[in-house]
């Protein structure tokens, strides 16, 4: 009842609502520390933000960039890789090559010196059957001579005549040793 009764007089204030002049001071400090706050810490605020916002776009970038040039480092390394792969396979076809171009330059070389030993062997074996043959004449010549000689008892001084005759005799005997050879070589 003291309250209606205080209600119906006026002079009580309603208990939610603060005194007029603490409103007032309230309202003040509020706007004070909202003007610092609106002047002084909000812009430090953001830049703070726009720094790091920019710093987070910027390295994004970077690292954007820095795999766009790894990206062209890898290929052009892929690249370089394939070219010397294929450089490599040219050199080992061009030492294939060379490789039978001197065996054939080997062989050929071989051969002629070959042919070179065979054709101066024969020249030799040509040369000393030359050589016997001609030795032979002249000892079987001189031999026939004296032979002949102890038959007869005299001795043949003519010695070229005795050579004659005894070349003549030993033409014939090849001659019947090379008709003899054709006719078996026919058989």
């Amino acid at each position: 009842m003291n309250a209606l009764m205080l209600a119906s007089e006026g002079e009580m204030e309603p208990p939610l609502l603060p005194p007029l002049p603490e409103l007032v001071i309230g309202l003040i400090a509020f706007a004070i520390v909202f003007f610092f706050l609106a002047k002084k810490l909000l812009p430090t605020i953001n830049k703070s933000l726009d720094e790091r916002r920019e710093a987070i776009e910027g390295g994004m970038e970077k690292a954007e960039a820095a795999q766009a040039e790894a990206q062209q480092v890898l290929e052009d390394y892929r690249a370089q890789l394939a070219d010397a792969r294929h450089e490599a396979s040219r050199l080992r076809q061009e030492a294939q090559e060379q490789g039978v171009a001197l065996i054939a330059d080997m062989r050929s070389e071989g051969q002629r010196q070959r042919e070179e030993i065979i054709a101066a062997g024969h020249a030799q074996i040509e040369a000393d059957r030359k050589a016997a043959a001609a030795s032979l004449r002249q000892d079987v010549g001189k031999l026939a001579g004296d032979l002949a000689g102890r038959i007869v008892g005299e001795s043949l001084g003519d010695a070229s005549r005795q050579s004659r005759t005894v070349d003549r005799f030993l033409d014939d005997l090849e001659a019947k040793a090379a008709d003899q050879k054709k006719a078996e070589a026919t058989r």
